[in-house]
């Protein structure tokens, strides 16, 4: 990757003199290079809001990701393990607010095997205004009720005498 001549003097103006200098020494793209590099991508298009994160350094048992009011919130936590310089832990925390129009109920996410995780919100379809044509669901056959059974008549014959 590398330094550029670019690099080290586009962003000069824009750093805080306090950044420019740590430990006596003038260190320009540490900013601009955090800036170029950083783990969270977010897309928004007109058909979903999605979120990609660098995750690489976590298990999938070590994540969640959960969703409430218009906000995603990603963790990801271990605890200390050893590796070649020692001991280390990790964790981190994200909040990303959901624009209007995104709905929590349809949030899902996926975690690639290189360790990119991804969250994804479609949008809502629009509500349909004016009229608009309410389908009829069939339900089965009719209920069968039997029916009281009337008292029935008898015909009595009449004699008449001659």
């Amino acid at each position: 990757m590398g330094l550029r001549r670019d690099d080290l003097l586009s962003s000069l103006s824009t750093l805080p003199t306090t950044s420019l200098l740590r430990n006596s020494y003038f260190r320009p793209w540490r900013t601009n290079l955090a800036r170029q590099e950083s783990s969270s991508t977010i897309n928004l298009t007109k058909d979903k809001f999605e979120v990609i994160l660098d995750v690489q350094q976590f298990a999938p048992e070590e994540i969640t990701v959960k969703a409430s009011n218009n906000s995603v919130l990603v963790e990801g936590k271990h605890e200390e393990k050893q590796d070649e310089h020692g001991f280390i832990s990790r964790q981190f925390t994200r909040r990303y607010i959901l624009p209007t129009g995104y709905d929590v109920a349809d949030i899902i996410s996926s975690l690639s095997s290189d360790g990119v995780l991804t969250i994804t919100a479609p949008k809502r379809p629009p509500p349909v205004a004016g009229e608009r044509i309410i389908p009829i669901t069939k339900t089965g056959p009719a209920k069968d009720i039997p029916k009281p059974e009337q008292p029935r008549e008898q015909t009595v014959p009449i004699i008449t005498s001659p």
